[in-house]
């Protein structure tokens, strides 16, 4: 509900307000799962933690993607992106292990060992947000009007964002690369519950024991994550020597193969080595996808774009996760992962749309008007010269484990957004 309304207000705002915002309401929904004794405060917690990850939905890689191109207009920014996807795989898998020892090792005995981690985690968010503050400084391109600051600016910009969200969803409507790219997005939200739902169901199976199950989910969850960083990696490469969009499509062949051993391998060995493979694809995956969308984007659109294609992922995982559980329940969890696959899969041709096709034109950039002042009588503008386009060099090279799943625990999911995306 909220991605569109956060996504706009980033880009009407500016994204460095909107980072601090979501890094306070962030260390306000862990305070709150720290001293949680009832139901009431969890959901009160879980609330705050879904109105974080709206706001903190993409505005860092529209900074990141506008201050490089700003630096320069040929700006490598996949390569970027992919160093970003390798920095948040390591931290959330080594992040991981650190609960999972604090808990172990219990070394607040006034505290409840659960709630270490949590504590922790706030001293790492309060670090997080001093390095917004002092770090980002907001950058727009040259042709964008910069955000105004101060109460009536704020006032101001909410009241632009109903307008930025039309101008978004109309750049969408006319490109057809952005409406594969989405689409794209709505085959992989849907496809993930098999990874993230059914294979610890899958594995329960295999081993006929959930504690058995458990155990090696819980070490393979974090494992999951450095292989997701190791395909952020290397995925650069692949861009460079067969381009972005047919990558992209290979991608999305090869994660629905891993599925498919998932499903079919009789063994744990042989199950947890293709679920290891998925993620490695995954992790590639996302920095392919964030580049071909940013390539199609210009700057005061970025963030709420970005929004749109993180939000079409949910309610696609909701129907997958009500159909696919449903399959299983009516045939057996292997059936269901081959036909997850099989839409993995399906989503390969519509990165190809994006081959050598140049961004749309972007709508005109919501601008502040200023004071009327007279000026002399000059001639009409030339009809016949319109504007160009603020856009970015087409083309060019160019989400997460985790979930309370099966009654298995494991590493809840980064935006990935997925890129889910991570």
């Amino acid at each position: 509900m909220l991605e569109l309304p956060t996504g706009g207000l980033a880009d009407a705002l500016g994204r460095r307000p909107v980072l601090l915002a979501a890094g306070v309401v962030n260390l306000a929904s862990f305070a709150l799962l720290a001293a949680a004794d009832s139901l009431a405060l969890f959901l009160a917690a879980f609330a705050l933690q879904g109105v974080y990850r709206a706001l903190d939905s993409g505005p860092l890689d529209a900074w990141y993607v506008d201050a490089a191109l700003a630096a320069d207009p040929d700006a490598d920014i996949e390569s970027g992106l992919s160093r970003g996807g390798v920095v948040a795989g390591l931290a959330i898998g080594g992040g991981a292990l650190v609960a999972g020892g604090l808990i172990a090792l219990d070394p607040l005995p006034a505290v409840n060992p659960l709630a270490v981690p949590v504590l922790a985690a706030i001293v790492v968010q309060v670090v997080g947000l001093v390095a917004v503050a002092l770090l980002l400084a907001e950058i727009r391109p040259a042709s964008e009007v910069p955000p105004a600051t101060g109460p009536r600016a704020v006032v101001a910009s909410v009241r632009q964002v109903p307008g930025t969200i039309r101008a978004a969803l109309g750049l969408l409507r006319r490109s057809r690369v952005l409406v594969a790219l989405v689409a794209v997005e709505l085959f992989w939200g849907f496809g993930m519950v098999t990874f993230e739902t059914l294979l610890p169901v899958r594995l329960t199976e295999v081993v006929d024991n959930a504690d058995t199950a458990a155990a090696l989910l819980g070490p393979a969850g974090s494992a999951a994550w450095v292989a997701s960083a190791a395909g952020a990696a290397l995925v650069p490469l692949a861009s460079r020597r067969i381009g972005a969009p047919f990558t992209g499509a290979v991608l999305r062949v090869l994660q629905g193969v891993t599925v498919v051993g998932m499903a079919l391998l009789a063994g744990p060995v042989g199950i947890l080595a293709a679920y290891l493979l998925c993620y490695v694809v995954h992790g590639a995956a996302n920095p392919v996808h964030l580049g071909l969308l940013h390539r199609q984007v210009d700057g005061p659109y970025r963030t709420t774009v970005l929004s749109l294609n993180s939000m079409v992922a949910q309610p696609a995982g909701a129907l997958g996760l009500l159909t696919l559980t449903a399959l299983a329940d009516a045939t057996t969890v292997s059936t269901a992962m081959l036909a997850g696959a099989a839409v993995l899969a399906a989503a390969a041709p519509l990165y190809l749309a994006a081959r050598q096709t140049p961004p749309p034109p972007a709508p005109p950039t919501p601008a502040t008007p200023a004071p009327a002042t007279p000026a002399p009588a000059t001639p009409a503008p030339d009809a016949s010269v319109a504007p160009s386009p603020a856009s970015t060099a087409p083309g060019g090279p160019a989400r997460s484990p985790g979930g309370l799943v099966g009654g298995l625990a494991a590493p809840l999911p980064a935006d990935q957004g997925q890129t889910h995306v991570v």
